[in-house]
């Protein structure tokens, strides 16, 4: 039976209502923290009714709470995923002699924190910035589940920018034959343009500052949502703190 919009999967059902990632819906799931319509499911697979009622087990929500996520500041020179091509991932970094002095969550550092530390977008090996690393599939599927939440960066060039290039770069480039979306571009001074963009194709300010015939020497993430890079210096991390969100 194929999967239908009147009668989804209860895992994916809660993943649409932003209870949780669908790992987590089946770990609980199994452990039996879900009820639909006042009865325990406990089955995977199981469907139900799109206006069904869901509950979740307290202990379901304590266990949500202790996911942390993280903001590192990657340097030049780490991959942000897996390793690749002899070069390290920027998780490395993630340990506590990297922590940054200024972190105020009031988070103590603890090994579990590293278990399912995964990078919530990417960032190109030879751009600096803003990563999140996150162990919380809502916060996962809320930054690259395309929910058009923009990210700033500020972008060092080289190069003549005409009136008309830069509105281009606004509106109006294709990248492998796909329209893009709408981007505020503007000269944060004279040799650096400040990009916020609600979409992430690979590699996408360099080629798009390449086809108006610009170079582009230093990118740096300023900005997820609203959440800023702030002091937080290269190669540092800190934890995101409970009153702030994407």
């Amino acid at each position: 039976m194929n999967e239908t919009d009147d009668q989804p999967r209860l895992s994916k059902r809660m993943s649409e209502l932003g209870l949780c990632s669908r790992r987590e819906a089946e770990q609980w799931i199994l452990n039996g923290w879900v009820r639909v319509d006042g009865r325990i499911v406990d089955v995977l697979g199981t469907r139900i009714r799109r206006e069904a009622t869901i509950e979740i087990d307290p202990r379901a929500r304590a266990q949500q709470d202790e996911l942390v996520t993280v903001i590192l500041n990657k340097p030049i020179g780490y991959v942000s995923g897996q390793a690749e091509d002899g070069y390290e991932p920027a998780t490395v970094l993630i340990r506590p002699e990297n922590r940054w002095s200024g972190d105020d969550s009031g988070k103590r550092f603890d090994l579990k924190h590293l278990q399912g530390l995964a990078p919530a977008g990417r960032l190109d090996i030879d751009s600096t910035g803003l990563m999140v690393y996150t162990q919380d599939g809502r916060i996962a599927k809320q930054l690259i589940g395309g929910n058009d939440i923009e990210k700033e960066y500020l972008v060092r060039v080289q190069g003549v920018l005409s009136d008309e290039g830069l509105a281009r770069l606004r509106y109006g480039l294709t990248l492998d034959g796909v329209k893009l979306k709408p981007a505020r571009v503007a000269w944060q001074n004279e040799d650096q343009l400040r990009f916020g963009l609600r979409e992430g194709r690979k590699r996408q300010i360099r080629r798009m500052c390449e086809i108006v015939g610009l170079k582009v020497v230093g990118l740096k993430r300023i900005r997820t949502g609203r959440v800023m890079l702030g002091a937080l210096p290269v190669g540092q991390w800190r934890y995101l703190r409970a009153d702030e969100g994407f």
